[in-house]
């Protein structure tokens, strides 16, 4: 990737993640760690990766994200909202009465949202579903899932990836966010999980190990599952919960906790000083 156009992402990733920030902070709950985590990998997404129009949000050929980690919705809602699907000002509104803008995403309401999701581990099925119509029907449009690691404890999930390697599904990318945190600590102690790769391999996947915040990595995973023909690609992205913001990263505590007045500054101040030194 030229250094340009990483700059570029790598700017966007965090006024995604100050727009998250002020979301939750705003709402006075929500789900901070997560969305912190993620922000790079739905930065590249929706700015480089994916075949999507903010003028047409349903247009016929679009690539299509399903949010399987539905609870991280303030990042995904920073994401479109930067993306230009909504005013990023409308970020303020989240959970709020008459707001558009849930605890979860509403694709009836939110223009960028392919689908509706919050129960943990669904999400997968939908985005196979999605991604064999797309074979069905001889489209060529891409199907990306991202998955939270404490989610991936969910039977669902396997069923799913059982299906997707079985229907050889090489229009599907999973996405597996490896931050190591759930809501009742690290995802080792609670249910562990691992190893995730090899999980995914005897299911038929493609596999590709990445640093989740190194744009390089990402990048060339993306352009990597383009080349896969006759089985689906799982990406496990080693995160760190929180990323960005000095007091929350790696603490299980930040998973869904609302950062008040005071921690909301901090917050602030640690995402300015990173998109100083990224202008600079």
């Amino acid at each position: 990737m030229n250094q340009t156009l990483k700059k570029e992402l790598s700017m966007t990733a965090c006024k995604i993640r100050m727009g998250a920030v002020t979301a939750v902070h705003s709402a006075k709950s929500g789900h901070p760690g997560g969305s912190l985590s993620a922000a790079d990998i739905l930065t590249y997404l929706y700015f480089q990766e994916m075949n999507v129009d903010p003028q047409d949000p349903k247009k016929d050929d679009r690539d299509r994200f399903v949010l399987s980690k539905g609870h991280i919705a303030p990042g995904l809602y920073s994401t479109l909202a930067h993306r230009g699907f909504f005013p990023v000002e409308e970020l303020k509104t989240l959970r709020k009465i008459g707001s558009r803008l849930q605890g979860h995403p509403d694709m009836k309401k939110i223009p960028g949202v392919d689908m509706t999701t919050g129960s943990l581990g669904q999400g997968i099925s939908t985005a196979c579903g999605m991604a064999k119509a797309a074979k069905l029907m001889n489209k060529d449009f891409r199907v990306y899932t991202l998955l939270g690691d404490g989610e991936i404890q969910e039977g669902q999930v396997w069923e799913a990836a059982m299906f997707a390697g079985h229907n050889k599904l090489d229009n599907l990318v999973v996405i597996v966010d490896n931050n190591g945190l759930q809501i009742d600590g690290n995802i080792a102690d609670v249910c562990s999980p691992y190893p995730i790769d090899e999980k995914f391999k005897a299911f038929n996947f493609h596999v590709i190990n990445i640093d989740g915040h190194n744009l390089d990595e990402i990048a060339a995973a993306f352009e990597e599952a383009k080349t896969v023909k006759g089985m689906p690609t799982a990406i496990v992205a080693k995160t760190v919960k929180g990323k960005g913001v000095s007091f929350m990263e790696n603490l299980a505590s930040w998973h869904g906790t609302a950062p008040n007045d005071e921690q909301y500054e901090i917050a602030m101040a640690d995402l300015n000083k990173i998109l100083a030194e990224l202008e600079a």
